[in-house]
């Protein structure tokens, strides 16, 4: 089994090959390729690379399949007995992503 750890938007995900991931929004259009190069954990098979701190000449190719508002959340403050309580909402704008390939380094001899 082909898998990968990548460091992406400031959160590490763990990955396959064909996977559709939601993470924060990329600065992207739909359908746009792109390219991660920051790969912590490489497996393939049963072979193991390591990262320090990232695997080198690793990388994942994927593509943008939609960006979209969040589930509104909302934010609450409350102080007791002085009357005080305010309300906020937020939308996180997000991005799902499909994983096409996983690229490992070349083999050296």
């Amino acid at each position: 089994m082909k898998y990968a750890i990548i460091a992406l938007s400031g959160s590490q995900y763990q990955i396959k090959e064909n996977d559709v991931l939601t993470v924060d929004h990329l600065d992207s259009q739909e359908g746009d390729k792109g390219q991660v190069n920051s790969i912590l954990l490489l497996v393939d098979g049963g072979q193991v690379t390591l990262g320090q701190p990232t695997v080198k000449d690793a990388s994942v190719d994927y593509q943008v399949t939609k960006n979209y508002l969040g589930k509104k959340l909302q934010v609450f403050k409350y102080k007791a007995k002085s009357r005080y309580r305010k309300t906020r909402g937020f939308r996180p704008h997000l991005s799902d992503i499909k994983i096409l390939k996983i690229n490992p380094p070349p083999k050296s001899t």
